[in-house]
């Protein structure tokens, strides 16, 4: 299959498309400013609290006879220019594929090495997001605004935490030989030029960060990361960008200097220390470009991301805290794996956690609701800087390729570090209400992830997807997943170049990502627990249909708090989700006849921990038989905090090949 690198199928074409665009824009764009300064957001009223009543009145009495005049002045611009549009839609490609050349400015690709699976297994790892980048007056029902600011932002949070280090640090205990429950502590960089290492004199604690500036980018970091790999030994398949250091406890958890100096002089810190990114003065206008120094997720300041990124196992047995942390220096961002014992916990068979970072080494990202293309460009110039390969402005526009009038796109974005080989996208026919307005659909993918010693192909497929988002709207969702099964299976037999006698590829893994407009919890939502995906797809976060596992929360914000001081960032989101007063607080909940709408000081048991409609699922039939694939770590991450009203969430895939895996 060809993969389609631009819009239209020959140049004509294009600058057509952007002429008759360039005069419907105007139109479009006075529309949009002259709604959104009548839709406020929280944030927006709580600012002009102190001044006047009278001065946001007179702004609007001032503005909206300017915007009106505007407006009708470019009508008949606007007018040509969609009779130019609307008949070019017929020969305009599904999707762009684009690919960055220079791979020098994208931190993951020059970190990834070919699988040919042998020996050790391969992690892979997924994240999924609906970021609400709509058109700024729209996006304002949703309670954000600064559409154009936020996709920069966005994409800035997402890079800086999937391309920090991936620090993992097991202690076992001498008096068990079981790993119990996660904890964590907190490790600090060298700061400034300062050359001299800084201790950890906090205790270890549940949630915590670290200092990680710059963004790994450019040739030196390339450079200095091989020399690591060099120096430390090479790193097991999957564990790209990846320090582990096992500390045994046969001396009651204390670090000897031997092990010290191991810890020190086998790892380094990943890059040197860069300024933050370019200055963006429509980043003042966003409130979480505000925060303090140090604050997760912040960019604009040298801590461009705090990672909750090392995890420490503490058995039954003493360990002596103050001991442990004040010989762990920042030093390491690769060393070689040693054998260590896989993680468990106690009522899990995988890690589990909200995180206030995106996983380190995120190797796939489905993105919802890009529905804005300018906020999709600034998105994907930022997704680049970590991510080679991303498929955007995804889906059909006017009556082509639907059954009704598409005024905007699919809003899915699809971000990789390995080649996508196929793609192929399908637009839901039976969209209701305001839905049928966007060509809400699916998109099915096909990558390659490595080889074989012998040749053979390792591939896998993802699919991302968003469903009618109308309440009640039960029968059209499950038509929509019928479908989504359908047109999967169909992707994947026309892209299979396999077959029994002859398998020249090999299938790693089969994943779903996206927005589901249902949780598994409401009642009015029965019809789609049931559905028969679930029989072949599996949820790690699910029970069985109405039944989510206790640690599984929900992925739907309460609009009204996004602005809240105790949710407004990153680490502050993470502490409230962690407790249950903090979700009633802050988290829709399935609807109840019993309760009233607001979320706001809600004590009233409720079932279930919020409305998770945020889904990733994977499945075991049509793998590779002889591999196994199963769950390592699944996380709700809270780096967007206040960019969007959804929950972001990640899953960690190991694919076992059955060869010398630990």
């Amino acid at each position: 299959m060809v993969l389609y690198t631009s819009p239209f199928p020959n140049s004509f074409l294009s600058v057509l498309h952007s002429f008759s665009w360039g005069l419907i824009f105007p139109c479009y764009w006075l529309a949009d400013r002259l709604v959104a300064s009548f839709v406020p957001t929280t944030y927006e009223k709580r600012q002009r609290a102190d001044d006047p009543c009278y001065f946001h009145a007179l702004c609007i009495i001032i503005t909206t006879p300017i915007y009106l005049a505007l407006l009708v002045a470019s009508l008949p611009f606007a007018l040509i220019g969609f009779l130019l549009w609307s008949p070019l839609q017929s020969a305009r490609r599904p999707y762009i594929y684009s690919r960055l050349e220079d791979k020098n400015h994208a931190n993951g690709a020059t970190l990834l090495t070919e699988w040919k699976a042998a020996g050790n297994g391969k992690s892979f790892c997924f994240g999924s997001a609906n970021v609400c980048l709509l058109p700024d007056s729209l996006a304002r029902f949703n309670n954000v605004f600064n559409t154009q600011a936020r996709a920069k932002e966005i994409g800035r949070r997402i890079r800086n935490g999937a391309s920090r280090p991936q620090i993992k640090i097991y202690i076992d205990s001498p008096t068990n030989t079981s790993i119990s429950a996660a904890s964590f502590s907190s490790l600090v960089s060298p700061q400034g030029g300062d050359s001299t290492n800084r201790t950890v004199n906090t205790g270890i604690k549940r949630t915590t960060s670290m200092e990680y500036k710059g963004d790994n980018s450019g040739s030196n970091n390339s450079e200095d990361s091989r020399e690591d790999k060099g120096g430390a030994g090479e790193p097991n398949e999957g564990e790209e960008n990846t320090c582990i250091v096992r500390i045994n406890g046969e001396d009651n958890g204390h670090m000897s200097d031997t092990e010290t100096d191991t810890v020190n002089g086998q790892a380094h810190a990943s890059g040197p220390a860069e300024p933050s990114l370019e200055g963006d003065a429509e980043l003042s206008k966003t409130p979480n470009h505000k925060q303090k120094e140090g604050d997760s997720g912040s960019l604009d300041s040298y801590s461009a991301s705090r990672e909750s990124l090392v995890k420490v196992r503490v058995g039954d047995g003493t360990v002596d805290q103050s001991t442990v942390n004040n010989k762990l220096l920042y030093k390491a961002s690769i060393m070689k794996k040693t054998s260590v014992r896989k993680k468990k916990h106690t009522d899990e068979t995988f890690d589990h956690e909200i995180c206030a970072f995106f996983p380190a080494n995120l190797d796939f990202l489905c993105l919802q609701e890009v529905f804005d293309k300018r906020a999709a460009e600034k998105l994907k110039e930022q997704l680049h800087h970590y991510f080679e390969y991303i498929v955007y402005d995804v889906g059909v526009y006017s009556c082509h390729g639907c059954c009704s009038f598409k005024f905007v796109n699919s809003g899915l974005l699809f971000a990789s570090r390995y080649p996508v080989m196929d793609a192929a996208y399908h637009c839901y026919p039976n969209g209701r209400g305001t839905d049928s307005l966007a060509s809400k659909g699916a998109l099915f993918l096909k990558v390659q992830v490595g080889s074989t010693p012998q040749d053979q192909r390792i591939v896998g497929y993802i699919s991302c997807t968003h469903l009618q988002a109308i309440a009640g709207d039960t029968t059209v969702r499950c038509e929509q997943l019928d479908m989504l099964q359908d047109w999967l299976s169909e992707f994947r037999k026309s892209t299979s170049s396999s077959s029994t006698a002859n398998p020249e590829e090999l299938v790693a893994f089969d994943v779903i990502c996206g927005d589901l407009n249902f949780d598994n919890c409401s009642s009015e939502d029965k019809l789609e627990q049931q559905h028969s995906l679930f029989t072949h797809y599996k949820d790690p976060c699910r029970i069985g249909p109405g039944e989510d596992k206790p640690w599984a929360i929900g992925t739907l914000l309460d609009p009204e708090g996004l602005y809240d001081e105790e949710v407004c960032t990153p680490d502050n989101l993470q502490k409230v989700l962690e407790s249950e007063e903090g979700r009633k607080g802050y988290l829709v909940y399935p609807t109840s006849k019993n309760h009233s709408s607001s979320q706001k000081g809600r004590k009233a048991s409720l079932k279930g921990n919020g409305r998770r409609i945020d889904y990733m699922l994977y499945t075991e039939e049509g793998l590779y038989l002889e591999w196994k694939v199963e769950v390592e770590e699944f996380s709700f991450i809270t780096q967007l905090a206040g960019l969007t009203d959804h929950l972001p969430v990640a899953m960690r895939l190991m694919v076992s090949t059955g060869e010398d895996d630990p």
